[in-house]
């Protein structure tokens, strides 16, 4: 019998250590940033690198004691060398705290070339950070980057360098800037019990268009605030998959939802939850300019049907992967400034495909922002308080007001 014990204890022992090691070895995505091909632009700096550094930051949503990068050249068209690469803790966004430098390694070197169209994962990099902490990540291009993999709508400042490697500078002095971000896709932290992800995947209004640069001010980012200043902050990691102009049945502004939802959303470390907040843009786009130019053809037409069958195959998706996939009531966007943007047509689409998410019961549960950032005496406008200057995005207060409504059970 003590044999048997005995035998049952080491059995055990080796099954708790193996647990162990299990946990020690799972990451968790803290940030990320959906990856885009780059439009043309004469003026983005972010297209014209050759022998030059990149520096840009990322607030994570829960911290931990050491990082990962996933850095993207799924949309380049040839191999991208990056010579070196660092993580630090930012002072601005062109400076960096010295003694915080942290050398990025790939497979153990300091240099890397990624293949075209796909990813890369660094090694861990022991740099702790808090719940809520900005890193700043430093990238070195040797040569010149033809088809750069970035993320449009950072809305916070980058600095390219002049020519040379400026990754274990303190300060990038006269470089441009932008408010696009490159390469970088995610950031992993190690995944402590229990440990939860929730991705926002979205359009512009999860991208956070409307709110202000370097604040960090769309609803997910408020939403990890609002987590993290609870008294006893639950373990959920918050990330951002919003991709301004993004259309869930067709390719405009980054590919389809339908296209990038394993990418972005399902292949996440750590994913348990997901808010779905799209489809604004596959009502709208048709007939609509911007520059003088159609968004989409006007013919190009979109039912509720159409927008709602998208809908049930994100649900299927995510059900196959036992996640739960919360739907978002499309928020009010008369008035914007937009020429074909607008119509009663749309608008009378927008309040079916509505209807169908707060009743159908198709949805692990439902969100419902329209009711929140709406004008109670105009419904299908934002209210004034909560409105951008373009009258489609919230502003700051419209995003928290957003966040702040969340029933955190739904999450837990």
């Amino acid at each position: 019998m003590n044999e048997l014990r005995s035998f049952a204890l080491v059995c055990f022992l080796l099954f708790a250590s193996q647990v162990a090691d299990a946990q020690r070895n799972t990451w968790v995505a803290t940030w990320t940033a959906s990856p885009q091909s780059a439009s043309p632009d004469p003026d983005e700096p972010l297209l014209k690198i050759e022998d030059q550094t990149v520096r840009e930051r990322m607030r994570v949503s829960v911290g931990g004691t050491s990082i990962r990068l996933r850095l993207s050249n799924e949309f380049g068209l040839t191999p991208l060398v990056i010579g070196s690469a660092t993580v630090a803790l930012p002072t601005s966004p062109a400076s960096v705290s010295t003694s915080s430098i942290h050398t990025i390694t790939f497979n153990g070197s300091n240099s890397v070339t990624i293949p075209a169209g796909a990813p890369i994962l660094s090694d861990p990099v022991t740099l702790p950070i808090t719940q809520e902490g900005e890193i700043t990540l430093s990238l070195y291009f040797p040569k010149r980057v033809a088809t750069p993999t970035i993320h449009g709508l950072a809305l916070k400042h980058a600095v390219v360098s002049q020519r040379g490697d400026y990754t274990h500078a303190e300060t990038i002095e006269g470089g441009a800037q932008t408010e696009s971000s490159i390469l970088v896709s995610a950031v992993l932290v190690p995944a402590q019990p229990s440990q939860r992800l929730l991705v926002a995947f979205g359009d512009s209004v999860t991208d956070g268009d409307g709110s202000t640069v370097d604040a960090d001010h769309n609803w997910p980012d408020d939403l990890a605030r609002r987590l993290g200043s609870l008294p006893s902050s639950p373990k959920l990691a918050v990330v951002n998959e919003g991709i301004a102009g993004n259309r869930l049945l067709s390719d405009d502004f980054g590919v389809s939802a339908l296209a990038r939802f394993d990418r972005d959303a399902l292949a996440l470390p750590g994913i348990t939850h997901i808010v779905l907040l799209e489809g604004m843009n596959d009502i709208c786009f048709p007939g609509a300019k911007l520059g003088g130019e159609y968004l989409a053809d006007p013919a190009d037409i979109r039912t509720a049907d159409d927008v709602i069958g998208a809908y049930r195959q994100l649900i299927a998706r995510a059900h196959a992967r036992g996640i739960r996939l919360i739907g978002a009531t499309l928020t009010p966007f008369e008035g914007v400034v937009l020429p074909g943007y607008y119509s009663d047509s749309k608008e009378t689409m927008r309040q079916a495909i509505n209807k169908w998410i707060r009743t159908s019961g198709s949805f692990d549960a439902v969100i419902d922002f329209d009711t929140v950032v709406r004008d109670p005496e105009h419904p299908s406008r934002l209210s004034p308080r909560f409105a951008s200057k373009d009258h489609l995005h919230p502003n700051d207060a419209g995003y928290k007001a957003m966040a702040d409504s969340i029933d955190l059970r739904l999450i837990q």
